[in-house]
């Protein structure tokens, strides 16, 4: 479909859930003057809210009636943009419409999943379709997993103008102030309802290579686990697992594999999270690791799930305003190469990972879509960021703030 018909660039779909107000805010204070943009939800009352709420740019901004159940509704919101961004999940319930409607209409797409089953059902169903007509669709442009894949991405960038090589081992070292909303706690119980309901699906997840476009071809490199015990590194600093090394980690070897194994076809990728150094880091580094396994265990049994849901934020809610300025992430990978040299690449910005530095992700790689396509790498269907748009991607989110940097040790 021709952009002179679509009378948007950028739609921003879920506008009334709590990330998809931090996006919208977001686009007020930073899109570029005269950028078309729209709101679209299921309810024009509650649109009509979040507008009048938003910075003085927002008060023109088109508002679209759409809901995932109603594949109309989405067709016509796709086929009136160049871009939808969408914030409404659990994407395993809501998403596969959307990212279908998208790519039929030729239309670029963005989500904040941190779901590996929806992103496999999603490349499924939508890859080929979306080569045909040229669209992008990309997902997990926030927190997962925007500083996991540039992060590797521009440390291969300089490991090959370097003359270094391929990467060898890559171990990315995340720490952050943040917190959870409700919606990502039930993406969480989606996605365990799901393996629990097709036991088959575990060794889906299980697998480090589960979203790359071709399993076969993938090389037999060991990769590291997700979820290993606490750890302690070389300079004496703890660690435990990190919740989102699951799709972070299949995010990173897709943009691999989409590449032409670029970043080296011997690459072994692992994250973990930092949480101090001496007794108290090993104290932590337990208490976290314990209390990861036992609320995936309690969400995975119904009477302890019904209890945690008492307790537990409810979708649409999240951490309060000043929660989210005081928060903030970091995120050090460091590299072998092929030729034994090593880098180290940094990552970090200000704001709650998940919500404020997420909305500035997602933000900025919506607008990357809808303006900046002569500078896109050419390419199309079931994309990531790194693949999609990356230098580009690395460029706004560095005018916005975020620090991505690496130095050759």
């Amino acid at each position: 479909m021709a952009d002179s018909a679509r009378t948007h660039d950028l739609v921003v779909f879920g506008a009334t859930g709590f990330v998809g107000r931090l996006l919208a805010e977001y686009l007020a204070e930073h899109a570029p003057p005269g950028t078309r943009i729209a709101l679209a939800g299921r309810s024009r009352t509650r649109l009509e809210e979040v507008r009048s709420a938003l910075p003085a740019a927002a008060r023109q901004w088109d508002l679209i009636e759409a809901d995932s159940g109603d594949p109309a509704s989405l067709t016509a919101m796709a086929e009136s943009t160049r871009v939808v961004a969408t914030t409404v999940g659990p994407y395993a319930r809501y998403g596969l419409p959307v990212v279908e409607a998208c790519a039929r209409a030729g239309t670029h797409y963005a989500d904040l999943t941190g779901e590996v089953l929806f992103v496999r059902d999603a490349i499924a169903r939508a890859d080929a379709v979306a080569k045909d007509t040229g669209a992008r669709i990309v997902h997990s442009c926030g927190y997962d997993s925007i500083p996991s894949d540039l992060g590797v991405f521009i440390l291969a960038r300089r490991a090959q103008a370097d003359g270094a090589g391929g990467l060898r081992d890559v171990r990315l070292v995340a720490t952050l102030r943040g917190g959870f909303s409700g919606g990502t706690i039930d993406s969480m119980r989606v996605q365990i309802e799901e393996m629990l309901g097709d036991r088959s699906l575990r060794r889906v997840l299980g697998d480090p290579f589960s979203l790359s476009p071709d399993r076969d071809a993938e090389p037999d490199t060991r990769q590291p686990s997700d979820a290993g015990p606490p750890a302690r590194l070389p300079d004496g600093r703890w660690t435990a697992p990190f919740v989102m090394a699951s799709i972070n980690t299949r995010i990173v070897r897709r943009s691999n594999a989409l590449q032409g194994w670029a970043y080296g076809r011997g690459m072994s990728y692992g994250e973990v999270m930092g949480v101090g150094r001496g007794p108290a880091g090993a104290v932590t580094a337990a208490a976290v690791t314990g209390g990861l396994l036992g609320a995936l265990a309690a969400l995975a049994f119904p009477p302890t799930r019904a209890l945690l849901d008492r307790f537990l934020p409810a979708p649409g809610e999240g951490p309060s305003e000043e929660a989210r300025r005081n928060g903030w992430f970091k995120s050090v990978l460091e590299a072998g190469t092929e030729d034994g040299r090593r880098y180290r690449a940094v990552v970090a910005g200000q704001g709650d990972p998940g919500y404020a530095a997420t909305a500035v992700m997602l933000g900025e790689s919506a607008l990357s879509l809808a303006l900046d396509g002569d500078r896109l790498p050419d390419a199309a269907g079931s994309l990531t960021p790194a693949t999609a748009m990356g230098e580009v991607l690395v460029e706004r989110l560095r005018t916005a703030g975020h620090t991505y940097e690496v130095t050759a040790l």
